[in-house]
Order: structure tokens, then C-alpha cells, then sequence
């Protein structure tokens, strides 16, 4: 897997949350109010899912989901793959 597929994955979950509404991967989706905290524990729950590892608690940060760019960064760091964006 690698960083293109995994923000694919993370950019098609995102958007069926917001009934298909179309979200940038650049877009703060918390800053923005397109979703709230309730919905950042089912994207943790998605994340580990979907990609195979356990959110560790010290990875429990806003950064780290605050964008489709940042879910795929964060996702291929714990996958190995160095970061991408």
C-alpha cells in the first residue's frame, strides 16, 4: 500500500460521512466543522480497520487527522513508509 491508496481509502470514507459532499485533501476537517469529535473516533476506528495497526494513545492528536493528506501521512509513517505529503 502506499501513500495514493490510503488517501484514496481515507478521501472515499470521509466522504460518504459527509453524504458524498466533496472534501479537498488539504481541507481542516475540523476546523472547518465538516466534522466533530464523535466522527474523529470513528476515523480512528477506520484507520486501524482499514490499514491493519493499533492508534496508539501518544497518536491521539488532531494532526494526525486533520486532513486526508495528514490520515494517509500518519497512516504510511506507522506502515513504514516514511512520510509522503
Amino acid at each position: 500500500m502506499n501513500f495514493e491508496e490510503i488517501a484514496v481509502k481515507s478521501h472515499e470514507f470521509v466522504s460518504q460521512y459527509l453524504n458524498g459532499a466533496e472534501v479537498g485533501r488539504e481541507v481542516d476537517l475540523f476546523a472547518t466543522g465538516m466534522v466533530n469529535s464523535l466522527f474523529a473516533m470513528q476515523l480512528v476506528l477506520f484507520v486501524e480497520r482499514e490499514f491493519g495497526f493499533a492508534v496508539d494513545n501518544e497518536d491521539l492528536d488532531y494532526d494526525n487527522f486533520r486532513s486526508i493528506n495528514a490520515i494517509a501521512d500518519f497512516a504510511g509513517r506507522k506502515l513504514g513508509l516514511g512520510a509522503t505529503a
